[in-house]
């Protein structure tokens, strides 16, 4: 699972009042929740497009600081969607991705790299 940080000075609520509503939107119908790592988040059993065998997604809370972006993206292997004919499904589940997640964060994949980047740096060890 990944967190996601929303623009600096925005938050996940302001961006997106119906985080449920946009994943049925880009993903498919939500079918339930689940718990992930004390977070509540939403699960597309069945998405739309083949490239995903599941998706979960929803807001991870802390106290003390702002809610950030869970997803997990669970998707089939590569070789398999081709060998199926579905390679245009492979391109259009990249690109709902990124589009879905430069929606709720405001970041694009470039800016939502750099992030990640300096959060693993931060996180490293002082030897």
């Amino acid at each position: 699972m990944k967190e996601y940080k929303m623009r600096r000075g925005e938050t996940l609520e302001e961006r997106v009042p119906d985080l449920k509503g946009l994943i049925e939107e880009y993903f498919g119908p939500v079918s339930g929740t689940e718990e992930m790592n004390g977070h509540e988040l939403y699960v597309v059993e069945e998405p739309d497009n083949p490239v995903f065998l599941r998706i979960i997604a929803g807001a991870a809370t802390y106290s003390g600081k702002k809610d950030q972006l869970a997803v997990h993206f669970e998707e089939r292997d590569a070789a398999e969607i081709i060998a199926e004919g579905h390679a245009d499904a492979a391109q259009d589940a990249v690109a709902a991705k990124n589009d879905f997640l430069l929606e709720v964060t405001g970041r694009d994949a470039k800016s939502r790299r750099e992030s990640m980047k300096r959060t693993v740096e931060d996180d490293a060890p002082d030897y």
